[in-house]
C-alpha cells in the first residue's frame, strides 16, 4: 500500500533525480539548434512542485501529495515535454481523489488516465516519443496484475526503459543520430527515482554538481527584485512578499479576495486551481492579509520575505546577482492583475524577446509581451500571469513557437477570462496574425483569418550548431552557421552575410513581394543594414526588404518571406 509520504517522497526524488541529470537529457537533443532544451523543461516543470510537497506533513493522503504535485506542474509547465509530464502526474491526481492510501490497482488507474490526458493535448501524438515511453509503461504495468505496490512500479520501470531502447526504431532521427528519445529518457529518470524510495526507502538528493538553474518556484510570483538602479532600500513601500495557498472553502470567490489584496498592496497574483487559490502580494501588514484570507478556506504554503533585507543583500552581493535574480524572477511586475472590462471586446498577449521585438508587437496592438523563446520556455504561470494583466473579456495569445502552444493551452485551464490561442510557430507568423486582426469580426472569425494569415508567411532562421551532429544528411560541427527554412535545415556556413541572403535568395518565390529582415542581439546596426542592402541586391527585382532590429537572442537574423 502507498501512503501519502511515500508518493510526497517519490516525486521529490524522481524531481531531484531529473535535476542532477537534466543536462544529460539535454544533450539528446537531435536537432543542433539552441532552443529550450528538453531536461530543462522537464525539471523545470516538475521542480516547481518541489517546495509544495516539502511542505506537506509525514500524515498526508496520497490525495494531497497527488494534488500538491499536479497543481504547482500544471502552472509551472515549461515546454511541450513540460505540458506533457504536468499532463501524466495530472492524472494521480485524478486517480487518487478521495483517498488516504492507494493500492497497486489505483497506481494503474492513475498511469492510465495521465497517458489519456497527454495523447489528448497533442494534436498529432508521434510514437517513439515520451508518449510512448509512458504509454508502454502503464500497459504493461496494467497486464502484470500485481498487487504489491513496489512490485509494479518496477515494472513500471523496466517497461519504460524498454519503450525507451525502442525510440530509435520507431523514429529513424533518432536511430540516425544513435541518441533515445530526450522526453522518454527524462521521464525514465523521474520513475526511477520514484522507485529508489519505493523499493530502497532512499530518497535521490540534489548533487552539488548538479546544474545550476532558475529557482524553480510553483507560481508567476516575483520576489520583489528591483530594476531600477536609483532605488533605494527607503522606496520599498510595501516590504513584506507574502504567498500563501487557500484551499478553498465551497463558493469561495477568488475575484473578492484579489480585491482585498489589490486594496492592501501591490505585485498581485492570485491563480485559481480547481481546490486551491495560490496567492502573492507584496503588502505592508502580512498579519492583516493572511487574517482575510481565512475567511476563504484554511491556508497551507506560507512564505513571508522582508524585501528591504532581500534589498540590502543583493546591493552587497554585487550587480552579478542582481542581474541574475531580475532574470530568475521576472514576470509578475509587468503584468499587475487588471479586473475585465466588460466595455473591452479583444486583447493580445504575444511572447517574444528582444526589446525591438517587444516594440513591434505594442506597435501592432499587443497589450503584453512575455519574454521568451528559443532557450526561454514561458511557463503556463507566466502567460496566465500576463493575460490577467490584460482587461478584456477575450484575450488572443501568440506563442510564436511550436515549444510554447501546449503551455499556452494548458493557460485557458486556469486564467479567469477567455483565452483563444494561435498557434503561430515563429515571430513573423506572429507579426503578420496581428496585422490581420478585425476588431469588427467575431472571436472565431478572427481567429481563423489570422492564422490564415500566418500559415502564407515563410519563415527563415540564422543561427549557430549549439553541438557537433550529423542531422539529416549533414555532419555539423559546433559553433558553424545554419539556415532553416520553416524549421528544415537548407544550409551550413561560416559567414553570417553571406549565408544570411543565400537563404533569403533560396526562399523567394515567383510571388514573392516583401522581405523582411530582423536582426538579433549579437549583430550590429552597421552589419545589420549591410546584410538588408545585400538581401535586396541578390533577390530578384521588385522585392521590398526592409530592416528591423529585433534584439532577440539565438537568433542572428529572422527572415519573414510574403
Amino acid at each position: 500500500m502507498m501512503t501519502g509520504k511515500l508518493l510526497r517522497d517519490a516525486i521529490l526524488s524522481g524531481a531531484h533525480s531529473l535535476e542532477n541529470q537534466r543536462a544529460r537529457v539535454d544533450e539528446l537533443n537531435v536537432f543542433p539548434v539552441p532552443d529550450g532544451d528538453t531536461g530543462t523543461n522537464m525539471s523545470m516543470t516538475i521542480g516547481a512542485a518541489v517546495a509544495e510537497l516539502e511542505a506537506l506533513p509525514d500524515d498526508c493522503t496520497v490525495e494531497d501529495a497527488a494534488k500538491a504535485a499536479a497543481s504547482a506542474m500544471l502552472r509551472g509547465a515549461r515546454g511541450n515535454s513540460g505540458v506533457i509530464s504536468s499532463l501524466l502526474f495530472r492524472g494521480f491526481y485524478k486517480a487518487l481523489q478521495g483517498k488516504r492510501t492507494a493500492d497497486a490497482h489505483d497506481i494503474v488507474s492513475a498511469l492510465q488516465k495521465g497517458v489519456d490526458a497527454a495523447y489528448k493535448a497533442v494534436m498529432k501524438p508521434t510514437e517513439g516519443t515520451m508518449l510512448t515511453v509512458a504509454r508502454v509503461s502503464a500497459e504493461e504495468a496494467a497486464a502484470a496484475n500485481y498487487e504489491d505496490v513496489t512490485a509494479l512500479w518496477q515494472v513500471v520501470c523496466d517497461a519504460a526503459q524498454k519503450a525507451l531502447d525502442h525510440t530509435p526504431e520507431q523514429l529513424p532521427v533518432l536511430k540516425k543520430a544513435g541518441v533515445v528519445d530526450a522526453g522518454g529518457q527524462g521521464l525514465v529518470i523521474i520513475f526511477n527515482g520514484m522507485l529508489s524510495v519505493l523499493r530502497d526507502g532512499v530518497m535521490i538528493q540534489l548533487s552539488e554538481t548538479a546544474p545550476k538553474s532558475a529557482k524553480l518556484n510553483s507560481d508567476a510570483a516575483g520576489k520583489g527584485v528591483y530594476t531600477d538602479d536609483l532605488m533605494t532600500v527607503e522606496d520599498i513601500v510595501n516590504g513584506y512578499c507574502t504567498q500563501f495557498l487557500v484551499n478553498k472553502n465551497e463558493n469561495a470567490s477568488s475575484e473578492k479576495l484579489r480585491a482585498f489584496l489589490e486594496s492592501n498592496g501591490d505585485s498581485v497574483v492570485v491563480i485559481e486551481d480547481d481546490d486551491v487559490i495560490n496567492c502573492h502580494v507584496h503588502t505592508q501588514d502580512p498579519g492583516k492579509v493572511v487574517s482575510h484570507a481565512l475567511q476563504y478556506g484554511y491556508l497551507t504554503n506560507f512564505k513571508i520575505e522582508n524585501m528591504h533585507e532581500q534589498f540590502l543583500a543583493r546591493q552587497k552581493q554585487g550587480e552579478g546577482l542582481k542581474k541574475q535574480a531580475e532574470a530568475e524572477h521576472a514576470g509578475v511586475g509587468e503584468f499587475p492583475y487588471a479586473a475585465v472590462d466588460p466595455e473591452r471586446t479583444y486583447g493580445f498577449v504575444s511572447v517574444a524577446a528582444g526589446d525591438g521585438l517587444r516594440a513591434v508587437f505594442e506597435d501592432l496592438g499587443v497589450d503584453a509581451v512575455v519574454s521568451g523563446g528559443q532557450t526561454m520556455n514561458p511557463s503556463t504561470a507566466d502567460i496566465v500571469a500576463a493575460v490577467q494583466s490584460v482587461p478584456a473579456q477575450t484575450v488572443f495569445v501568440l506563442p510564436n513557437n511550436k515549444n510554447i502552444i501546449m503551455a499556452a493551452e494548458q493557460a485557458k485551464k486556469i486564467a479567469d477570462r477567455t483565452i483563444v490561442v494561435l498557434p503561430t510557430r515563429t515571430i513573423p507568423q506572429g507579426i503578420t496574425a496581428m496585422l490581420s486582426f478585425d476588431g469588427d469580426a467575431s472571436a472565431d472569425e478572427n481567429a481563423v483569418a489570422m492564422m490564415q494569415a500566418a500559415d502564407h508567411v515563410a519563415t527563415g532562421l540564422i543561427t549557430f550548431a549549439a553541438r557537433d551532429s550529423d542531422f539529416d544528411g549533414k555532419k555539423i560541427k559546433k559553433g558553424e552557421i545554419l539556415a532553416l527554412e520553416n524549421g528544415k535545415l537548407v544550409a551550413t556556413g561560416t559567414d553570417i552575410t553571406k549565408t544570411t541572403y543565400r537563404l533569403a535568395r533560396s526562399m523567394c518565390k515567383k510571388d514573392t513581394s516583401f522581405i523582411t529582415v530582423i536582426s538579433g542581439c549579437d549583430v550590429s546596426e552597421e552589419d545589420a543594414q549591410r546584410t538588408a542592402d545585400m538581401v535586396q541586391a541578390k533577390c530578384p527585382a521588385g522585392i521590398e526588404v526592409t530592416h528591423i532590429t529585433g534584439g532577440q537572442p539565438v537568433y542572428y537574423y529572422m527572415l519573414s518571406v510574403e
